[in-house]
């Protein structure tokens, strides 16, 4: 399959679950955008960190980091370099609510009080589950509804099944993409060595 996705350009597949035909203006800006992330990104004794996830610590991915990343999904989001990687690129693809969604996902299901579920549960649906959210991912009226109908009681499966509907469009399409993309391309140039900087 990946043969197959090599031979198709990432704008057409953006279209599928990413990017709007008014974004194609801006493909020219967001290539610069996540080169500059990423450099922050690699950038050694730097106690600013990209996404807020370094926390004062100096720290490159190395070579074996990122060829791990080319592995599987899974392993590219327990990275937390390779996640943080990945969201700049879901950014430049203009669907990081996908990947936003996601980590609230896993976030919420790690409570443990009533109260605390069904004030985040409440906050998840606002921001990315009803219909016109700030950061409304794409879903079927079936799993919206089954969602907005546990509300009342949220538990901590509350949004699962719309959980793996957004991982599965992210593994089927989006991460394909980041593998193949300039972006990984000199993500593991630089772990490696050979490439001082991100070219710009």
């Amino acid at each position: 399959m990946r043969e197959n996705l090599e031979g198709v350009s990432s704008q057409s597949m953006a279209f599928t679950d990413c990017m709007k035909p008014t974004d194609l203006a801006a493909e020219g800006i967001k290539r610069k955008n996540w080169r500059n992330r990423i450099r922050c990104l690699l950038k050694r004794n730097s106690s600013l960190s990209i996404l807020h996830l370094t926390e004062n610590r100096s720290y490159r991915p190395t070579a074996d980091d990122v060829n791990q990343w080319a592995q599987s999904l899974d392993t590219l989001l327990s990275h937390k370099y390779g996640k943080a990687a990945f969201c700049i690129y879901l950014k430049s693809e203009f669907c990081e609510e996908n990947i936003e969604f996601w980590t609230a996902c896993e976030d919420f299901r790690t409570n443990t009080s009533h109260k605390e579920l069904v004030s985040k549960a409440n906050s998840i649906y606002e921001q990315f589950i009803k219909n016109e959210a700030p950061k409304e991912i794409n879903l079927d009226f079936y799993t919206k509804n089954a969602i907005a109908q546990s509300l009342h009681e949220p538990t901590a499966t509350s949004f699962l099944a719309a959980q793996k509907k957004v991982y599965s469009l992210m593994q089927n399409n989006s991460y394909p993409r980041f593998i193949n993309s300039d972006l990984y391309k000199e993500l593991c140039e630089a772990a490696r060595g050979q490439g001082k900087h991100i070219k710009s």
